[in-house]
């Protein structure tokens, strides 16, 4: 059984599309990962309000280009928030927070900091915007979802990197999933926020609840 898993874990081409080192697909394989993107409605009953929502599930060799180009949309300067889940169990994870940071600059620290976000299945990172709802997230699945009253230029950005639409399509969370780190995460997620200025913890919704399935 060790070994079935084992195996299970070294594969990361379904077909076309490629995963990154941070996620795999539980052995039991529910859910088989594809490309596409999927259009909802993220209902906050508690707090009473609506916001269309995308979710994308894109090989790795376009990922991190995708999420820098979805960035766009958003203000010359956003909000940012880090997540990470290094020092926690289960599905707990702690949010940091850092308030203003110019656009550019941010996706220059993104971009020294691309193996981490790419491969650590612990770190997530958001981009939220200055003057209205709209939220670029890259998360801990390596899904990229985004928050927007009009989700129009995020879809063309999708589509221009070959992404379609499917509204059907399932996503990895849907499914028993496993999440993988290694040691040496730990210290760049550590000079990332650094990097970054953040520091303050904050409490924040789960988004990504409207896609559990």
């Amino acid at each position: 059984m060790k070994k079935d898993l084992t195996t299970h874990l070294q594969v990361e081409r379904y077909g076309d599309f490629w995963l990154t080192d941070a996620i795999r697909p539980g052995p039991a394989r529910g859910i088989v990962p594809r490309q596409g993107y999927r259009q909802e409605v993220y209902h906050d009953r508690r707090a009473g309000f609506k916001v269309p929502a995308l979710v994308a599930a894109i090989s790795r060799e376009e990922l991190f280009e995708t999420f820098l180009d979805l960035l766009d949309p958003l203000d010359d300067a956003v909000d940012v928030v880090v997540e990470t889940s290094h020092e926690s169990r289960g599905t707990q994870h702690l949010d940091l927070f850092r308030e203003g940071i110019d656009l550019p600059v941010f996706k220059s620290h993104c971009c020294e900091f691309e193996e981490l976000l790419m491969h650590d299945g612990c770190t997530g990172v958001a981009a939220l915007s200055t003057s209205g709802p709209m939220e670029v997230q890259f998360d801990d699945h390596k899904l990229l979802v985004v928050y927007a009253t009009d989700l129009k230029p995020f879809a063309r950005i999708l589509e221009s990197h070959g992404v379609r639409r499917d509204d059907r399509m399932k996503i990895i969370t849907q499914g028993e999933h496993l999440h993988s780190t290694d040691p040496r995460y730990q210290d760049q997620f550590a000079r990332m926020c650094r990097r970054l200025g953040v520091g303050e913890a904050v409490e924040r919704v789960n988004w990504g609840e409207c896609f559990e399935g």
